[in-house]
């Protein structure tokens, strides 16, 4: 039954490929263009230094690891852009079906809860997709670099360096599948396809803004009360307790069991929220 609900649900977003587009290849598209331009003109800039001063702008010969890309990545993953443009897709699936009232022709054919539960499957089919495109657009940003740059190409990178980068990737996907699930309890709760949009936005930016407050609260990244509030923060500390450095939030002792406790909160409750009010919702006139 719920193989039955991914299927259709991904049938139908075969059909949107507007959609498609956005979730899965406008942010990787983006990163390797605005990469290619910015090591275009950093060269253009430091050659006109160069000249200004008279003296010559001597390529680095320090080769350029294509290793690196599963780390760097990981890392980016999840960054903000991503996250909005994974919003909108999905949004509209999941709030589409009350936009258009068409729960009532679709609930006779299927249990509700693998009916949501495929539309959560293709989100994280897509958030999956995205990751492998990105990491497409990160090759190219690394071998633009080594083109303009006139530097040597290698590839190098250890076991430990790859479970590391496959554990961040693991934890930007669940943070993607995290902030997405907010439109799918919105989008239950008010019926709304503009809720389900604007709602998690909304409260991701307040979130994030309240993280930036916490001194005037007399919270630090180590105490319950932010590691609960903020998924953002608690994704933040997990990546640096991963590999240090790629954040500039310390991980203080005791805040990863915090942070791990915090993200799977906020991924499990709004699930399991949106899953029992649907279960209970009339959709007669949906």
């Amino acid at each position: 039954m719920l193989a039955d609900a991914v299927l259709a649900e991904g049938y139908r977003l075969t059909r949107n490929r507007l959609q498609i587009f956005l979730s899965v290849f406008l942010t990787p598209l983006l990163f390797a263009v605005g990469g290619v331009f910015y090591h275009v003109m950093s060269k253009a800039k430091g050659d006109e230094a160069a000249a200004a001063a008279g003296v010559a702008n001597m390529p680095s010969t320090s080769p350029v690891n294509l290793g690196e890309v599963f780390m760097f990545t990981a890392n980016l993953s999840a960054n903000g852009m991503a996250l909005v443009f994974m919003l909108v897709t999905a949004a509209t699936l999941y709030a589409g079906d009350y936009r258009w009232e068409t729960w009532r022709l679709i609930t006779p054919r299927n249990d509700r809860i693998s009916l949501l539960l495929g539309k959560v499957g293709v989100v994280k089919l897509l958030a999956l997709a995205t990751s492998l495109v990105f990491l497409v657009a990160v090759v190219i940003h690394f071998i633009t670099q080594a083109m303009v740059y006139q530097r040597p190409l290698t590839f190098s990178v250890e076991l430990a360096d790859l479970g590391k980068s496959a554990v961040i990737w693991l934890l930007s996907y669940v943070r993607i599948i995290q902030f997405t699930l907010m439109a799918l309890l919105t989008a239950v709760l008010t019926r709304s396809l503009l809720a389900a949009l604007f709602v998690p936005w909304a409260l991701g930016f307040a979130q994030t803004i309240l993280g930036q407050l916490m001194p005037l609260f007399g919270w630090d990244a180590s105490m319950w009360a932010p590691l609960l509030l903020f998924p953002g923060l608690d994704y933040d500390i997990l990546k640096n307790a991963v590999e240090p450095g790629l954040t500039r939030v310390e991980v203080a002792p005791g805040a990863v069991i915090k942070a791990l406790t915090g993200l799977s909160l906020w991924t499990i409750l709004p699930l399991a929220a949106a899953i029992a009010w649907f279960r209970r919702q009339d959709l007669s006139k949906e």
